[in-house]
């Protein structure tokens, strides 16, 4: 099966790249983003895992938020596209947060308060530069380069 198989001609597009990264020190970066899941899945509104791996040690992050399912015969609307059809949902999945007594609690709310912060008060924050967000952001348009062409790109890519 292709991995666009599912969803890719109803978005349009492609809806899921592999890609390995290989540095000069012979260490491998592979991954693989996906958006070809049921509509339904309570995955499509977030949900991650990550293993890294190396001759000390292993980090292994499960973050697809299945701890807490809800299931009900009323419609779950999802955090940015809502849909009718949905009946069961990961609680806790949407990555800004989650509404509660009219505000908005978790991650976006504290890096925006921790981004002020860094802003008026001078704070140290964990914010990547503007550097840092810009070479990461050439490293995915690389593998969306790549997967355009269907061969491998050297980096770094030019901005355009």
């Amino acid at each position: 099966m292709r991995p666009n198989a599912a969803t890719g001609p109803l978005c349009r597009g492609i809806d899921a790249t592999a890609g390995v990264m290989s540095f000069e020190d012979g260490s491998l970066y592979h991954a693989c983003i996906s958006w070809a899941l049921p509509t339904v899945w309570p995955g499509a509104v977030y949900s991650l895992e990550v293993g890294i791996t190396g001759t000390e040690g292993v980090l292994t992050i499960d973050d697809t938020h299945r701890d807490i399912v809800l299931a009900t015969s009323r419609s779950q609307d999802e955090g940015y596209s809502p849909d009718s059809q949905r009946k069961v949902d990961f609680l806790g999945s949407y990555p800004p947060g989650d509404m509660a007594l009219g505000e908005l609690r978790g991650p976006m709310r504290e890096e925006t308060e921790q981004w002020l912060n860094r802003v008026s008060l001078g704070l140290p924050t964990q914010h990547a530069t503007a550097a840092e967000a810009h070479d990461r952001l050439m490293l995915t348009k690389a593998f969306d380069l790549s997967a355009r062409l269907k061969q491998p790109v050297s980096l770094p890519i030019a901005s355009d």
